[in-house]
């Protein structure tokens, strides 16, 4: 990967990840079928691109963080929230991440865009159930809430997944407000990268530094001056429809493009 390829992927990674349609699928298709890399090499990437909308959102959201860590579990109900929705998201993310990193070492690329395509689809079925009101507030959210979104978190490990859009899913579905909702799912992805980022070293540390560099400061750039913006956006427009339009695109074409292969 070059520096422009970088930079494009960067980008890329920057805007997708405030809006509910998985950074990860997006970047995932990019390098699979535009710069032709293998779905190893592919996903090392894919999760190293958070890095740089994780320092994003530490940056955004820094008083939270402080506060978080400042405070003792038992007294701020944010702290709880985050503790809990890390804890139960590595309860599905570790077995699912060990199992994609399995399967990425023999799929081909053509087949690891359609599952990406099934999973965007999936993500739009489930946006669409959820696309409902609450009025729970951070004070309101309890135990059972924060445990299921935790453990919904740890399925946007599957790139088609998407990691804001599943646990704003989650939150709604328990009748948490979207205001709220999008605040605790953007507060919980900071634990979860650097989760992700930790269990992936190995596969990572081989990335060249050169385009690391890149990576980050593009993905940290244009995810922080695009992030309210976007934010107000992901609030008002249904992407679900989104998701599942995409999702069955890519689908098709990619059933299309094997199938002219094979011919």
């Amino acid at each position: 990967m070059n520096g422009s390829e970088a930079v494009i992927a960067g980008v890329i990674q920057g805007i997708f990840e405030w809006l509910p349609v998985s950074s990860e699928a997006q970047t995932m298709l990019y390098m699979l079928n535009v710069l032709n890399l293998d779905p190893q090499t592919a996903l090392s990437y894919a999760f190293y691109l958070h890095f740089g909308t994780m320092l994003a959102v530490l940056i955004k959201y820094r008083d939270e963080f402080f506060s978080v860590l400042m405070s003792p579990l038992s007294e701020l109900k944010l702290s709880s929230v985050i503790f809990y929705g890390t804890l139960f998201t590595a309860f599905s993310a570790i077995p699912l991440y060990l199992l994609l990193r399995n399967l990425s070492t023999f799929v081909n690329p053509v087949l690891f865009t359609m599952i990406i395509g099934f999973m965007l689809v999936l993500t739009g079925i489930l946006m669409k159930i959820a696309d409902s009101k609450g009025d729970k507030d951070i004070n309101d959210i309890s135990n059972r809430d924060i445990i299921l979104t935790g453990i919904a978190q740890g399925f946007a490990v599957i790139p088609g997944i998407s990691r804001s859009g599943i646990t704003v899913t989650a939150l709604l579905i328990r009748k948490v407000n979207q205001e709220t909702a999008l605040m605790v799912s953007f507060l919980l992805s900071v634990p979860a990268t650097a989760g992700i980022l930790f269990i992936d070293f190995n596969s990572i540390s081989r990335i060249p530094l050169q385009s690391m560099v890149i990576l980050s400061a593009s993905s940290l750039f244009f995810g922080y001056i695009s992030m309210d913006l976007l934010l107000k956006i992901a609030v008002k427009v249904s992407f679900w429809k989104f998701c599942l339009l995409f999702g069955l695109v890519t689908i098709i074409f990619t059933f299309l493009y094997y199938f002219l292969n094979i011919l």
